[in-house]
């Protein structure tokens, strides 16, 4: 009996350092892959000979029943993650017009000035006029806070923003955005891998909203958020603070643990600390369930309900370019 609780011991044993090493060898590959310096042959040469070296020690250790290939592949694997953790975030790379600039923000009371607010004339996500500002906002006069909702493709996926509504018709509008170089592409998997920062952006309505509706054909929602005004003061000066300090030091965006949503979360958390987590901060397309569970939004009606009234995607198309946007997606039809 002590004999066979022992075999099952051992291939238990074997089987858990199996899957460890399959894991981080994979991950070691793709890490190389996407930071390895040099060109794509560079990073694919260096992937597929970590991947082959793997491979050849798990053999090795397999035909001589031997753990000293797995701990040769135990200290290749800490010096990766030594390597890995020297790659530092860069706030000076040649960023894409529409992210080249990260807000700062300055606090006097309740009078906030915003500099380097996005407001671009989009005609095509290659044809668009440039216009950063320095904006000023007092708090005291703080309305509305509303959670905005992109989608382009799966239902799961959305993009994350909020709006700030000031008792004067004008918005801010702060969402967490990948930061792209010139002429680079976003994937979710390199989100993973180091290879893209973290900016903050704060732009007009008219801007971050309407490039996403009228431009990329993404579909949009929004939800009128329930704040009391000291909360919604809180959360506006959350992202300044959090401006502030990204422009300071720089940080890497995680598709997982630093998203669009995730950081909100953080933010949101210093304010109710009692915010439960749930899947939904992660598939960000079923975040209206969430905030309907949680009570930051109407919940006199159903979801679903709550979906096509927040819907603003024809408004914003519908609308005009000499239009007041925000007014004009927030009216209803008859």
């Amino acid at each position: 009996m002590a004999k066979a609780h022992g075999m099952i011991g051992r291939a238990a044993l074997i089987a858990a350092v199996s899957l460890a090493t399959f894991v981080s060898g994979a991950w070691g590959a793709m890490a190389l892959w996407y930071q390895l310096p040099g060109n794509a042959t560079v990073r694919t040469l260096g992937g597929v000979l970590w991947a082959l070296a793997v491979i050849a020690l798990v053999a090795i250790a397999t035909a001589r029943r031997s753990w000293l290939p797995l701990g040769v592949y135990a200290a290749m694997y800490a010096l990766l993650l030594l390597w890995w953790a020297s790659i530092a975030p860069s706030g000076t790379r040649i960023w894409a017009d529409d992210v080249s600039r990260q807000f700062t923000g300055m606090v006097n009371g309740s009078e906030v000035t915003l500099d380097n607010v996005r407001d671009f004339d989009w005609r095509s996500d290659d044809d668009y006029d440039v216009h950063w500002e320095t904006r000023h906002y007092d708090l005291d006069r703080l309305a509305s806070a509303d959670a905005v909702l992109s989608y382009w493709g799966s239902q799961a996926i959305a993009h994350a923003m909020i709006s700030f509504g000031f008792d004067d018709g004008s918005h801010v509008v702060f969402s967490v955005e990948i930061r792209r170089e010139r002429g680079e592409q976003y994937s979710p998997i390199g989100g993973f891998f180091k290879q893209f920062e973290t900016v903050l952006v704060a732009a007009d309505e008219h801007d971050i909203i309407r490039v996403r509706t009228n431009v990329r054909g993404e579909d949009d929602y929004l939800y009128p958020l329930r704040m009391d005004k000291a909360a919604m003061r809180a959360l506006f000066l959350s992202y300044v603070h959090a401006a502030n300090k990204m422009a300071v030091t720089p940080k890497f965006y995680n598709t997982i643990t630093s998203n669009c949503t995730t950081i909100v979360y953080r933010m949101a958390r210093q304010i109710d600390p009692g915010l439960p987590h749930d899947i939904r901060l992660l598939l960000t397309g079923y975040l209206p369930e969430y905030l309907h569970k949680v009570g930051a939004v109407d919940r006199s009606v159903p979801v679903d309900v709550l979906r096509q009234r927040g819907r603003i995607t024809e408004r914003a198309r519908n609308s005009k370019a000499v239009d007041d946007f925000s007014r004009a997606i927030r009216s209803r039809s008859p």
